[in-house]
């Protein structure tokens, strides 16, 4: 049902991009359809408690913004052979920044440019669906071990593609995807890719620029039992790096309100001619919950000549110790962690949540007569819902970090962080 005059705006002018084929009923392609708008404030605020050094170094990052995210996913139309359209458009605007404390990742420009008023960006996705297949090509937001596309700043980072995915056999996914453009988080420019090489992890490049146009990958997961699934990628960004991933994730019921899931990663990654990356990524974590209590124990291990590789700008790396400041895969780094969930909703408080980790990482290759790195970074993250009235999904989010280390080649900080989001989303459709 079409809600709003807006809604059916949306709607009717995605329908124009199939009225070239009148042979084919559009009756799904409306009905199916759904629209969304959410509104995302988002205060960012981070301190380095090194404070501003030699080298005119940034001492604090502040910045305050809203951003509107319209949604549209149409339905199919009928037939053998069903056609689409996705939409997406997103709009960030200013609310405080400058004086040196931008470069948050909310908005445009570093902490010695003013960020601009507002920034914007629209993607639209063709698509196509074949029995259990579905083709898309346009603007895509990728989750898979191979490249993940990060929403943890106030728009999501978009990426300009294309992807198969099918699910023909009962419990068997293929995914296979192409990239050749990356749209930042806080950008309105598409960018070729670049393989992230900041930190302490060792990654060069050689003979060349660190850009490549040109990522692919090819992968799936298989549900081999009810209880267990086993994942395997593999991935290559042109002239940068090739790898293997693989991930096997079972959860282990053991009565009424428990469980124990235990999520294993392992990723190989070599050069692909302009770069010395050599990488073997061993990473788990096995979770016990019990009633709204989750209890996580996790363990990280880079071997090889570089850290981890992947996808550089905003991308989220396939690793257990991934969190909100660090990754953990610097070269030779081993890392530990220690987790604690929440759910309210087990004690009569529905829509409240608390999250708690402690993550410690040593043993990193700092270079010739450098000290062992070492690194610990502490997270908090506690979100409550409003689950009726007026404003039901009404989400209140605050997520504080605290980041530690001795780095011996001053590139990564001790830092103090907070960001406090509210979002709100109104269905259209």
């Amino acid at each position: 049902m079409l809600k709003t005059p807006i809604a059916r705006g949306v709607a009717l002018a995605s329908l124009g991009a199939t009225l070239a084929i009148p042979s084919l009923s559009q009756a799904a392609f409306i009905d199916d359809s759904k629209a969304s708008l959410e509104l995302r404030n988002f205060y960012f605020n981070r301190d380095f408690r090194d404070g501003g050094t030699p080298g005119n170094r940034q001492s604090k990052q502040d910045e305050w913004a809203q951003g509107f995210l319209l949604r549209y996913e149409s339905g199919f139309t009928e037939g053998t052979v069903g056609f689409g359209v996705d939409a997406i458009g997103l709009l960030g605007v200013q609310l405080n920044s400058g004086g040196g404390t931008g470069g948050t990742g909310l908005l445009p420009g570093g902490y010695q440019n003013d960020a601009p008023d507002e920034y914007s960006e629209f993607g639209l996705t063709a698509k196509a669906k074949l029995s259990n297949t579905v083709l898309k090509i346009g603007s895509l937001q990728f989750k898979n071990p191979a490249l993940g596309t990060s929403d943890s700043r106030l728009l999501p980072q978009l990426m300009q593609g294309a992807q198969l995915v099918s699910k023909e056999i009962d419990g068997l996914t293929l995914d296979l995807g192409y990239a050749n453009r990356t749209n930042l988080r806080n950008s309105s420019n598409h960018e070729v890719m670049t393989v992230q090489t900041g930190g302490r992890r060792g990654i060069t490049v050689n003979g060349g620029a660190n850009e490549s146009d040109d990522f692919r990958y090819l992968g799936g997961s298989y549900s081999i039992t009810k209880d267990l699934t086993a994942t395997y990628y593999y991935s290559k960004l042109e002239d940068l790096y090739k790898q293997h991933s693989t991930n096997l994730v079972h959860v282990l019921p053991l009565g009424e309100g428990q469980s124990l899931k235990t999520d294993l990663r392992y990723a190989r990654s070599k050069d692909d001619g302009r770069t010395n990356i050599d990488n073997k990524a061993l990473g788990a974590m096995v979770t016990y919950s019990l009633s709204g209590h989750s209890f996580g124990l996790g363990y990280q291990k880079m071997s090889g000549d570089t850290g981890f590789a992947y996808v550089g700008g905003s991308t989220d790396p396939f690793l257990v110790n991934y969190v909100q400041i660090n990754d953990f895969a610097n070269k030779d780094e081993k890392s530990w962690q220690a987790r604690y969930d929440f759910n309210f909703a087990s004690v009569g408080i529905p829509g409240l949540t608390f999250m708690t980790r402690y993550l410690s990482g040593d043993n990193i290759d700092q270079g010739a007569n450098a000290p062992e790195g070492k690194e610990w970074e502490r997270n908090t993250d506690i979100a409550y819902t409003i689950q009726d009235g007026t404003f039901k999904n009404l989400n209140i989010r605050w997520r504080n970090a605290t980041v530690r280390n001795n780095n011996y080649s001053a590139t990564s900080r001790d830092i103090d962080e907070n960001r406090l989001i509210v979002s709100y989303t109104i269905p259209l459709l």
